[in-house]
């Protein structure tokens, strides 16, 4: 018998009636390990006006104690690492050596928001620059929304939670989350441990379930803004849902890597076949869509199998892993079909991918038209294809034809062609010589078009989930 997930609400887990719970299963052992179900609207209230009453309490709380809970939180994630890793890859399938970098970043990513925090203020307004400003100061504050409600995805179920609740709780909000069903052990284990490391109760709490309590948190008249992780049909419901309020999004890609005639092949390959392959594809910067100038293309393509067949497919347990289970039987099956729907449009396999329950090997496709699944979806597999461009024109060309445009990379060693790409690529961010799954907290990181809104990144979350006030004062100066 398993038992049922409750939620962390006033600084401990609280049980609570679910209807028709469902199981999570490891996609390591594919045994049941828990069960879930959607907090009912009467737990969503409690988790928010909880949340809502401890962010009117400690909303004047000094800076310097938002920075010592936020060093504090690190400190406790640093002494439950190997517990932490442990759910990671039981519950997700990542990799040893993978879930204890995320783990670790983790961490990191609460001490940057620490001291980052410190150095981020407001800033003095001309407003005598006009004639009826003049005998006037003004100026600006940064202040907090009150309650943000964060639901983030399994995919690292540390690091991206970390990523929403640091900045929060910099800013001086409280925050409720509603993690995905696999990552929800997590987000209850790092709310206990917060908890247990000085935060107040009430600052960040959890609750359970799927997409309707995911729907019923954004929507909740107390929450005053919204920050999401996750695909793009689930974001445009959570901001429908949310209607008028602060919405940031990262959600869906299909990332382009750019390969000109003049890279360095051998270590292109390698870069973006870790890039596409590691982590089972399961990230919204995967390498997916590689565009290769044709002259280089049958020596890239020779690079690419061989680098992504030296990746090593299996126990997650083991450290010498790089490629792990993908997160469910559902999904490994659902990129197997656009695997096999991509072939039957036109495309084959350079590298033919296979499946043995959750774990699925690299995929490599060529010659798939830009109308197929693989070209215009987000794959979120390890499953990439490669097309030729006829010249660095053509492939900027490709390389925007897509409905997505979060982080892209592109290697070459021909600057003028670098500052053209920067300049007309349509993506967030942009990764020269490097492949699109690399990122760095202290950059802002968020998409174009349909990949979302607003910027994460330790300054600019923080900047995000806070707002400028403005004041103004008449004064006399005596002569």
């Amino acid at each position: 018998m398993t038992d049922t997930l409750n939620t962390f609400i006033a600084g401990h887990e609280v049980s609570h009636p679910v209807d028709a719970p469902v199981a999570l299963h490891s996609p390591v052992n594919l045994q049941a390990y828990a069960r879930l179900g959607d907090a009912s609207p009467a737990t969503i209230e409690a988790a928010v006006a909880d949340a809502h009453a401890a962010f009117r309490r400690h909303r004047t709380a000094p800076l310097h104690q938002r920075i010592a809970w936020l060093n504090a939180a690190a400190q406790a994630i640093e002494a439950a690492a190997d517990e932490l890793v442990a759910l990671i890859i039981h519950d997700i399938g990542k990799p040893r050596r993978a879930a204890s970098f995320e783990v670790q970043r983790s961490a990191q990513f609460f001490r940057a928001c620490a001291a980052t925090a410190s150095t981020l203020g407001g800033e003095t307004v001309p407003v005598d620059a006009v004639a009826n400003g003049a005998g006037r100061l003004g100026f600006t504050i940064r202040v907090p929304f009150g309650v943000v409600a964060a639901v983030t995805p399994f995919n690292a179920p540390i690091n991206l939670l970390s990523q929403k609740v640091a900045p929060a709780l910099a800013a001086g909000n409280a925050v409720v989350v509603k993690p995905h069903p696999a990552g929800t052990r997590v987000a209850l284990r790092l709310a206990a441990l917060l908890a247990a490391a000085g935060l107040p109760p009430g600052l960040f709490n959890v609750v359970t379930g799927h997409r309707d309590a995911a729907l019923a948190l954004v929507s909740h008249p107390q929450v005053a803004a919204v920050t999401f992780t996750g695909g793009t049909a689930a974001g445009d419901a959570l901001a429908s849902a949310a209607g008028a309020r602060k919405f940031v999004a990262e959600l869906g890609s299909n990332a382009a890597n750019i390969v000109l005639a003049d890279a360095d092949l051998a270590d292109a390959a390698t870069r973006i076949a870790a890039a596409a392959f590691e982590a089972s594809g399961q990230q919204c910067v995967s390498a997916q869509r590689i565009i290769v100038e044709a002259r280089v293309l049958e020596g890239f393509v020779e690079a690419f199998v061989a680098a992504a067949g030296a990746l090593r497919v299996g126990d997650p347990q083991d450290p010498a892993t790089d490629i792990g289970p993908m997160v469910s039987l559902e999904a490994a099956e659902r990129v197997m079909r656009m695997a096999e729907a991509s072939v039957a449009a036109g495309g084959r396999f350079a590298l033919a991918p296979s499946r043995r329950d959750c774990l699925v090997s690299p995929g490599i496709l060529v010659g798939s038209p830009t109308s197929s699944a693989i070209w215009r979806d987000e794959a979120f597999g390890p499953l990439a294809v490669v097309v030729p461009a006829d010249d660095p024109r053509h492939a900027l060309a490709l390389a925007n034809d897509s409905p997505f445009g979060l982080q892209a990379a592109l290697f070459t060693r021909d600057l003028a062609w670098a500052m053209r790409f920067a300049r007309d690529l349509e993506v967030g961010a942009l990764w020269i010589n490097e492949a699109s799954r690399f990122r760095l907290d202290m950059y802002p990181f968020g998409g174009v078009k349909r990949s979302g809104t607003g910027r994460e990144g330790v300054r600019y979350a923080i900047e995000e989930l806070s707002q400028p006030k403005f004041i103004g004062m008449r004064f006399d100066l005596p002569d």
